[in-house]
C-alpha cells in the first residue's frame, strides 16, 4: 500500500497525480501557483496577469482611437514593428466617408447682386446649422495668376467640411489643379441695374454710414465723385464703357484671359460652366424664389432661410445695405448702355430662362407673365467691317459712336416700353421698372 506523498511544507501534496505540465512543482515561497479554471485547463497567476494587462491596453487604445478620431501613435508604431502587411492588402481601402449632401459649396458672389444680404443670412445660418462659413478679406481681386489660383484652391480644399466658401472671385476650375470640384451657387441681376448700383455705391455708399463711401474710395476726386451719370455714359468715360461694363460674364467664364474680352467665346464658356458646375444661378429680382430653391437643394445650409429673410429684424439690417443717391440716366444713355452690354444681357436672359425652367419643375410660378421685348442692335463683326481692325489700336469710342448713329432713328419707345420719364416719380420705383432687354 502506497503512502501518500507529503508536501515539503507539510500536509497533503497539492499535485497528487504527478507534476504539472511543464516541469516540477513549485518550491516553497514560489508565486507560480496554478489556478485551476477548468478541470482540463490550468494557468499560472503570471499568465492571468499578462492576459488582463493585454486586455486593458486594448481597451485604452480603442478608447483613445475613438476620442481622437484616429489610431493612437503607439498602435502605428506597433504596426510598423510587426510589418506593413495589413487588412488593406487583402481587402482594399475602405470607402471614403461621403456626407449625404454636398459638403463643399462655393459662392463666388457677383458684386452688387445682393451678395451682402445673402452673406448676412449665411452668418446666421452657419451658427444655426453648424457648417463652416469660410469668408475672405479680399474684396477687389477677382482675377488671379496661376499660382494664386493654386494657393486659393488649396486653402479652400483643406477647410473643415461641410464648408461654404464665399468671395468676389471669377470661376475657379478645381479639377484643373487636381482638386475636387465643389458645388457652385451664384446670383445675378439686370446688368444696367447692377451697373447703376455699383456706380453710385462707389461714390456715396449705402445707409450703413454717412462716410461709408469715403472709406471705400478715399482717393476719388470731388469732380469724379459728383460726375453726372449721363455725361459718363455719353462721353464714353472708362468707367461707363467696355471692358469695365463686361462684368458679370467673367464670374462664370473663369480665369482665362479671353474671359475678360467681350465676345462670343467668353459668353459660350460662361453658359457651359453654368450648366456643368453651378447647382443654381438665381435672379436677384426674384430673391425669395432663389432662397426657396436653395433651401430645397441645400437644406443642410439653407434650411429656414426664407423665414429669416422675412423676419422684420433682418429686414432692418438688409435695408442698411441699399445704395443711396441713385438717379436714373436719360433714355439716350440707357440705350447706349444696352448696346455696350449686349453680351451681358444675352447671358442674363439665358440664366433667367434656366431659372424659370427650374422654378416650373418645382411648381413655382414666375411673376413675369410676358418677357419684355428685346431689341436687336446691329453689332458689326470683323467680317462685316470694311476697314481692318487692329486689336491693339482700335478706337472703341469711335466704334460705339458709329453704332449709336446707326440706331438713332429707332424709336425709344420700342426699346424702353417700361421706362417712365417723369422726373417727379419715385427714384426707387423707376430703377426697379427698368426693362430687362438686351
Amino acid at each position: 500500500m502506497k503512502k501518500k506523498q507529503q508536501h515539503p511544507g507539510g500536509g497533503a501534496d497539492p499535485w497528487p497525480h504527478g507534476n504539472p505540465l511543464g516541469g516540477a512543482p513549485p518550491g516553497p515561497g514560489s508565486w507560480k501557483r496554478r489556478v485551476p479554471l477548468l478541470p482540463f485547463l490550468s494557468f499560472s497567476l503570471r499568465d492571468y496577469g499578462f492576459c488582463m494587462a493585454t486586455l486593458l491596453v486594448f481597451c485604452l487604445g480603442s478608447l483613445f482611437y475613438q476620442l481622437s478620431g484616429g489610431p493612437p501613435r503607439f498602435l502605428l508604431d506597433l504596426r510598423q514593428y510587426l510589418g506593413n502587411s495589413t487588412y488593406l492588402d487583402d481587402h482594399g481601402p475602405p470607402p471614403s466617408k461621403v456626407l449625404p449632401f454636398p459638403s463643399q459649396v462655393v459662392y463666388n458672389r457677383v458684386g452688387k447682386c445682393g451678395s451682402r444680404t445673402v452673406v448676412l443670412l449665411l452668418r446666421i445660418l452657419s451658427e444655426k446649422h453648424g457648417f463652416n462659413l469660410v469668408t475672405s478679406d479680399i474684396h477687389n481681386k477677382t482675377r488671379l495668376t496661376k499660382n494664386e489660383q493654386m494657393e486659393l484652391i488649396k486653402n479652400i480644399s483643406t477647410a473643415e467640411q461641410p464648408y461654404l466658401f464665399t468671395r468676389h472671385v471669377h470661376f475657379l476650375n478645381f479639377s484643373r489643379f487636381g482638386g475636387d470640384q465643389p458645388v457652385y451657387i451664384n446670383i445675378i441681376r439686370d446688368p444696367v441695374n447692377r451697373f447703376l448700383s455699383n456706380y453710385f455705391f462707389r461714390r456715396f455708399g449705402d445707409w450703413r454710414g454717412e462716410q461709408n463711401h469715403m472709406i471705400r474710395t478715399p482717393s476719388m476726386r470731388q469732380e469724379e465723385r459728383y460726375l453726372d451719370i449721363n455725361e459718363c455714359i455719353l462721353e464714353n468715360y472708362p468707367e461707363c464703357s467696355n471692358p469695365r461694363l463686361f462684368y458679370i460674364i467673367p464670374y462664370f467664364c473663369g480665369q482665362h484671359p479671353r474671359c475678360r474680352e467681350p465676345g462670343e467665346w467668353a459668353l459660350e464658356r460662361a453658359k457651359l460652366n453654368v450648366n456643368e458646375n453651378f447647382l443654381l444661378v438665381g435672379i436677384l429680382e426674384e430673391l425669395e424664389d432663389v432662397l426657396l430653391l436653395l433651401e430645397r437643394f441645400l437644406p443642410h445650409y439653407f434650411k429656414g432661410v426664407l423665414s429669416i429673410y422675412k423676419d422684420p429684424e433682418h429686414r432692418k439690417l438688409g435695408n442698411m445695405t441699399v445704395t443711396v443717391k441713385k438717379t436714373v440716366p436719360s433714355p439716350e444713355a440707357v440705350q447706349i448702355l444696352y448696346q455696350r452690354m449686349r453680351y451681358e444681357y444675352e447671358f442674363y436672359h439665358y440664366v433667367k430662362e434656366q431659372f424659370h425652367l427650374l422654378k416650373r419643375k418645382f411648381g413655382l410660378k414666375s411673376r413675369v407673365s410676358k418677357p419684355p421685348l428685346r431689341p436687336h442692335f446691329f453689332i458689326p463683326t470683323p467680317l462685316e467691317t470694311e476697314e481692318p481692325i487692329d486689336d491693339e489700336e482700335q478706337d472703341d469710342e469711335k466704334w460705339l459712336e458709329d453704332i449709336y448713329k446707326r440706331n438713332q432713328q429707332v424709336s425709344l419707345e420700342f426699346f424702353l416700353p417700361a421706362l417712365k420719364l417723369d422726373i417727379s416719380q419715385d427714384i426707387k420705383r423707376v430703377i426697379k421698372n427698368l426693362p430687362g432687354v438686351c
